[in-house]
């Protein structure tokens, strides 16, 4: 099947088939929904206006992945410092009423932010292959694809980043005590 990007039946097909996925990708590079949402759409504004055809909707949804995780990458490069800025605001402590107790909450959060300061500590191209495999739900072959890589490379780099993050949480770990 011939995906042509301009014909609006294939955009509107492959647009409700990836735009979850492109968002759960941009959304744990960028950490901002806002953003996310801008960077997704941008992504699939470039496919209608490169007016490009694939020979597949699996080739389509590989070629907006891609765009959508350099455009994502290329905000958190140039936003670096407004990023640690809004880092620091969020450790300020938030209070809220719920059922569940207060210190299961924190716990969590605190969990929740040590894995994700673990990660942004990972070299870029290990970085990457974590977020895409453990938050956007794709296969090794599926990055490789959007990656531009092989899926045996994917392997070694997902293995290798799980290594680095043991390392990273357990360091900081034993900095606590």
């Amino acid at each position: 099947m011939n995906i042509k990007s301009t014909n609006r039946e294939d955009f509107k097909l492959i647009y409700d088939q990836n735009y979850q996925l492109m968002m759960q990708v941009v959304m744990h590079i960028v950490y901002d929904i806002d953003v996310a949402e801008d960077l997704a759409q941008e992504a699939f504004e470039r496919f209608y206006v490169k007016a490009m055809s694939f020979p597949s909707e699996d080739d389509a949804k590989y070629w907006l992945l891609r765009v959508a995780k350099n455009l994502a990458l290329n905000y958190v490069r140039k936003n670096k410092r407004d990023l640690q800025l809004v880092e620091k605001v969020k450790k300020v402590p938030q209070f809220s009423v719920s059922s569940r107790d207060g210190s299961d909450e924190v716990i969590d959060e605190e969990t929740r932010k040590e894995v994700r300061r673990a990660i942004e500590l990972l070299p870029e191209n290990y970085r990457i292959v974590i977020q895409l495999k453990e938050f956007s739900g794709l296969d090794y072959e599926a990055i490789g694809r959007v990656l531009g890589i092989s899926e045996t490379n994917v392997k070694v780099r997902v293995h290798r980043a799980r290594k680095k993050l043991e390392e990273i949480l357990r360091k900081e770990e034993l900095d606590v005590y």
